[in-house]
Order: C-alpha cells, then structure tokens, then sequence
C-alpha cells in the first residue's frame, strides 16, 4: 500500500509540474509568435497587403484543405510543396536572377562562384533583416522585393486557377484546375503565404535565428541549422541513456516473478450480458465499415502521388480532389479507432457493476446516433468547403477547417466534446455502486476514470484557437489534441483497459495491475506531456521549447526499451491455460501493439524526434512512416484486440473462424510493414538526402518528387496495400458473419 501511495503522489507531481511548464510556455509562444502585420508596404509607402488580407488568406488556404494540399511550416501533406519553403526558394531566386541581369547581363546559375556568394551574402541582408515596427504595426519592403511578390503571387493564381500552361504541374501536385475560383480568394492567400515565408527567413528581434529556427534548410537565404540545434540534439541522446539506464534499474529492483492461480473456466463467460452491453455490438459494425472506408481513401489518396487528377484513368479530383480523400482516410482513422476504444468502455462499465444504470441502454444507442452524425456531417462538411460553396466563417463552423487531425469544422468539433461527455457520464453511472462497495480494484478503477475523463476534457483543447487565430498559436493548441490526445490520454486509457480485463480473466492480481498502471503511466506521462513540444521546433516558438521538447521527446523512448517484457508477459498468458485459446487473436494483436510500439513509435519516432533530424525531416515521407506504424500499428492494433476481446464476451457460445482471423492478423500486419519499407521509407529517405544537399524546397519540388525512381517507389506501395486492405477485408468478413452465425457450443 506504501509503494502504492508513492505511485499515486509520483503521478500527480507528474501531471502538475508537467502542465505548468507547457501552460507556461504556451504563454511565451502567445507572445514572441511571428506578428501579423497591420500592413505590408514597399519603402515608398505602396500598401501590398493588410492585416485581413493575410488573416482572411489562411482562411482560403484551410477552406481548400489547407495542410491536407501541400503543408507550411513543415506539417501538412506531401505530394504538393511546403507553401512556406516554395514561396521563399522562388522569391529568392528572382532577386538574385534580377541583380545578377542588371549587373551582370546573365542568370545567376551562369555567374561564377564568387559573385554568387556576393549576391547571395546582399540577399540575406535584404531577405533576414527584421523590418517589422511594432509602434506602427508595418512591415517594410523594398521596390524589389515587392516586384517579387506580384511575379510569385501571379505563378500561384496560375497554379491555383485555370492557367493552361500549369496543367502539368497541377498534376504533379494533384492540385485541381480552379480549386480557387475567386481572384480576390487567390490574392488574400497569396498574402497569407508571403506572412508565412516571410517568419521562415526574418531573424527575430535581438536574435540571430529566423521565427521559425531557420527552417526550412535553404542555404541561399542564409537558413542553416544553428548551434541550438545540434546542442540539443546531443542532450537529448544523453537524456534517452540516462532514461534507459535509469529504468532498466528499477525494472530490475521491484518486478518480481510472482504466480497467479489461474481460473479453470473464463470468467468473462460467467458475468452477465446487460442490454447496454449488447447494444455495444453495432459499435464493432461501424468501426469495420470505416476500416474499410479508411482503407479505400488511403488507396486513393497514394494513387494521386503518381496520378495526380484521377484513378487508373477516372478523373476522380472533380469531384473528390486529393484534400478530400486525405482528409477522409486521416479523420476516418481517428473516428474508428476512438469509436473501438470508447465501445470498449462503454461494454466494461456495467459488466464491472453486473448492472445497467436506468436509461443505460437508450444513452448508449443515443451516443451511436450522435457519432454516425458526427462522422457523415463532418465528411459532407469537409466535401462543400474543398469545394468552394462556403463562404470564410461557414467554412470555419461546418465546413473544413484546415489542420491536419482536426479538420472537422468547429459545429462539429462542438458536438463531438459533448458526445465525449455523455460517453464519460454512461462510463460513470454504472460504477458508482461498486465504488460504494469499496472493492479491491477501486484504485484500478479510478485510474480507469481519470483517464477516460482526460479523454473527455482534453479534446476540448481544439476549441482553443479561432478562426483567425495566429498559425503559430493554432499550431499549439492542435497538438494538444493530436500528441496529449490521440498519442497520450487514449495510450493511458487503454493501458488500464487491458490490465482490467486481465484482472477480471484473473490473469493478474489487481495490486499487481493497479502497481503496473501507475509505473506505466507516469513513465509515460514523464516525457509524453513535454514532448508534445517537438512537434513545434520549427513554428514561431522560443527556443525553450526547443529545448525542452527535444529533452522530453527522448524520455517517451524510455520506456519502450521493456516492450519486449510486456510482449513476453501477454504471451506467457496466452499460453497459460487451455480456455485462454479463445482469446489467441486479441493478446495476438496486444503483442502487435508492442512490436509497433517499439518499431514505429520509438525507432521511427526517435528517427525524426531529435532537432537536427526533423531541421531536415520535417515535412518529408520519413514522417508518415512513423505516422502509419505508430497510428495504425499501434491504436489501430490495439484498436482491433479490444474490439475482439468485447466481441469474444458477446459471442461466448460461437466457435471462431481461426483461419479467418490468422489470414486477417498476418495480412495487416505483413502488409504494413511492406507499405513502409518498399515505398515510403526508400522515399522518405531519398528526400532527406535531397533537403540536406539542395533544400526543402527541393526535396518537396515536382523536379525532383517526379523522378522515375521515386515514381517506381510509389507503385512499389501498391504491394503492400493489396496485402493489408486483405486482412482488413477479412476482418470485417469475420466480425459479419459473427453476427449470423449459429450458436454452435
């Protein structure tokens, strides 16, 4: 009890200390974000644009999928450019090309190496120097440099609109002829993307680094990686040794090797099925029909990377333009994975309590309505914004708001934060009784609502920015969502899922899993919450959070240096004693969850975690390879386990198709694991070679994205795909014929 008492105040200093130091830098990120200018003007008092110019421009740029059609600051998609990188190489290259016809009658690339680098020494000078006054709220231009802004925003109206010439390189970018149709719409963007490029090369006051820590790599602007960059780069492999060291210690010193009794019959079979549980059963349906759904975005979305307007000749982007199907196959991902875990939830509840609530069953099949609303309005929502039929603030609240994971409008964001509610309050009800009954798993079952709680209240993170909320500002707030959200509190909830169903199977005691949860937890949370800084090296932050996200994100490595333990552990139980056959496929799928936790959220992860690492790697193909081992390999999988150990409960009399389910395991799992090594890891590593050498710029340039090689490395992922959308196939098939088949034992 004294050991658990440590654990508990361990957590709590944990969560305290934790969201001080991130509310606090929150504070100085509101303050030394990049400023929006009142007005841009040239030196002779020539207004370029204004403050709602620019505001009104990152408005159209997330009303046509904004970081689902190309990214800036590094974070979007990747078959279109980085907008902010782009912009930058271009508006250079025409201040040197013009200097270089003026004083030298030839383009730069003729002149030799000595009067580029004179040229490019005057660029820096021109492009880094901070002339924003605060006192007037103007930035400052020169005649040049405002000559070179008409000639980019004209190339992006070509491209954006119907210019013939730029047909080719729409495709390239799957970008479709008139995504924007409205020249004024086109103007303000260009603003927001001059704002955007401008914080990328303009040194901040005081400072010699650019808003962004000079990202993105391009040496002609003067944008090379600084010394913090390396300096934390190398603490932060001296924290992940530490860590280990540290760990490895402990794990040594308190686990014991102690036996258990095991049950001679499965206890689950024993509890009763209440109606609400029963209702759950649809929730699995839903979640099949969206793993597909997800499946034939996914397929989509890849294709447009070697056809960029269509499917095998079906001129798909008139009517379901890259934005959407990427947009679809993120968000459908996350709408079936949480719908996995919540289902599992909502079945755990009442069969603790061995009761329904009154009204139990009606909440659970109102929340089902609530979630098919949710997802269908959403999409249909996300579908009229891309497509230009909303307006700026009908775009914002209904329609498509342009951040990658949260993409939803706000009236659906809204809707979803009180369906969460509900769900907390259907997970409550039923186990208020047994906390009156003051039972031995009662500390198990407050971790069990303390994190479904935190699922509840944290999503409200996204509600934090507003329409026209400052890029940097949004950009923290949405990865609270996406890394404390989605990467932290679902990870904690369904750490003390499987140990409670563990307990309940009495495969382990509940002091043990209590004890077990608690270490996890805090282990986790310990670099988890801080780490959710090295998502924002390089987007308008101080350098503190430099620092401190690249200390923290190599302490959420730590303890994944034990999967193996946990691995070993779920198999011995596996194999412990004959009932446990039953569940064969769902610790399966748990012992999947651990070799992609190890694989694709620590090995992946840590490839593109450290601060000189990601200077390169942002925004290339190295990160959806952590994105799709550690989203799918890991929530995904244990997506899939939970749903089959509740589905197991609620078919406790059907034989199961072994076969079946063996054919499903091994084709996801083999399938993904092809995805990523025959397509977009080689990608993603050859464009890191081309960011290092040439640039960002270059790296996500059709010039280069275009090559024959990376096009085969493209088509190579179709393997991969086959396999996998295979197994998915035959899962679904499997959870179907379950609900028809006969009671057979």
């Amino acid at each position: 009890m004294k050991h658990e008492k440590k654990l508990w105040t361990g957590f709590a200093l944990v969560v305290i200390i934790s969201f001080a130091v991130l509310g606090y830098y929150g504070y100085e990120i509101y303050q030394q974000a990049p400023p929006v200018p009142e007005q841009v003007v040239t030196s002779d008092g020539t207004v370029i644009f204004t403050a709602q110019d620019i505001k009104d421009g990152q408005n159209v740029w997330q009303s046509i999928g904004g970081q689902e059609v190309g990214s800036v600051w590094g974070h979007g998609a990747y078959v279109a450019p980085d907008w902010s990188a782009d912009w930058l190489h271009r508006e250079a290259v025409f201040i040197l090309n013009t200097w270089s016809r003026q004083e030298f009658s030839r383009a730069y690339d003729e002149l030799p190496g000595e009067q580029q680098a004179a040229l490019e020494h005057r660029l820096q000078e021109e492009l880094r120097k901070n002339t924003w006054d605060p006192s007037t709220g103007t930035i400052t231009v020169s005649p040049l440099r405002a000559e070179a802004i008409r000639s980019l925003s004209r190339h992006y109206e070509s491209l954006f609109m119907d210019n013939p010439d730029y047909q080719k390189l729409r495709n390239d970018y799957a970008i479709p002829q008139n995504s924007i149709k409205d020249p004024e719409r086109m103007y303000k963007m260009n603003a927001f993307f001059f704002w955007a490029s401008w914080a990328c090369v303009t040194e901040r006051p005081g400072e010699a680094i650019t808003y962004t820590h000079n990202w993105p790599p391009d040496e002609i602007v003067g944008n090379k990686p600084t010394g913090d960059l390396v300096l934390w780069t190398g603490f932060s492999v001296i924290m992940l040794l530490i860590g280990i060291g540290i760990l490895v210690f402990y794990h040594a010193k308190t686990t014991e090797e102690t036996e258990i009794e095991k049950p001679l019959e499965d206890p689950l079979m024993r509890q009763n099925i209440t109606p609400s549980m029963k209702a759950v059963e649809k929730y699995f349906w839903i979640v099949n029909f969206l793993i597909l759904l997800q499946i034939i975005m996914g397929i989509v979305t890849a294709h447009y990377g070697v056809e960029g307007d269509g499917l095998y000749g079906i001129p798909l982007a008139s009517f379901m333009p890259y934005a959407i199907s990427r947009t679809w196959h993120v968000q459908l991902a996350i709408f079936w994975i949480a719908t996995a875990w919540l289902a599992t939830g909502l079945y755990i509840a009442p069969a603790v309590s061995g009761s329904d609530p009154k009204y139990q069953k009606l909440g659970v099949n109102f929340l089902f309505v609530a979630l098919l609303i949710i997802v269908l309005g959403s999409m249909a929502g996300q579908w009229m914004g891309v497509m230009q039929k909303l307006g700026y603030a009908e775009n914002f609240w209904f329609g498509h708001q342009g951040y990658e994971y949260v993409d939803l409008g706000r009236f659906w964001q809204l809707f979803l934060f009180v369906g969460l509610f509900i769900w907390l309050t259907l997970m409550v009800r039923p186990l208020i009784p047994v906390f009156r009954r003051k039972t031995e798993e009662k500390n198990l079952l407050i971790l069990f609502l303390i994190a479904s709680a935190a699922i509840a209240l944290f999503y409200g993170a996204g509600l934090m920015w507003g329409r026209q909320t400052n890029l940097a500002i949004a950009e923290y707030w949405r990865w609270w969502v996406v890394h404390l959200w989605v990467e932290g509190f679902f990870e904690v909830f369904a750490t003390v899922v499987a140990a409670f169903l563990f307990v309940r199977m009495g495969l382990l005691r509940t002091k043990t899993a209590t004890s077990s949860v608690l270490f996890a937890t805090i282990i986790f949370l310990s670099g988890g919450i801080l780490g959710t800084f090295h998502h924002l090296y390089f987007t308008g932050t101080p350098t503190a959070v430099m620092a401190l996200g690249a200390t923290f994100s190599a302490l959420e490595v730590v303890p994944l240096i034990l999967i193996g333990f946990e691995a070993f552990h779920n198999y011995r139980i596996s194999k412990s004693t004959a009932w446990l056959r039953d569940y064969k496929w769902p610790i399966y799928s748990l012992l999947s969850v651990s070799f992609w936790n190890f694989l694709g959220a620590g090995i992946f992860g840590f490839l593109i975690n450290p601060p000189i690492a990601l200077y390169y790697m942002q925004g290339l193909n190295t990160t959806p390879v952590h994105g799709h081992a550690a989203l799918f390999g890991v929530y995904g999988m244990l997506g899939i386990g939970l749903m089959l150990f509740v589905l197991r409960s609620l078919y406790r009399e059907q034989v199961w198709n072994e076969k079946l389910l063996s054919f499903s395991f091994w084709s996801i799992n083999i399938g993904l694991l092809l995805m990523i090594f025959l397509s977009i890891l080689p990608v993603g590593f050859m464009q890191t070679v081309a960011s290092v050498n040439e640039g960002m710029w270059y790296a996500r340039s059709a010039e280069f994205m275009q090559q024959p090689i990376l096009t085969t490395f493209r088509w190579l992922r179709t393997i991969g795909d086959t396999v996998f959308a295979l197994g998915a196939l035959a899962l679904f098939w499997f959870v179907f014929k379950l609900a028809f088949q006969k009671k057979i034992r």
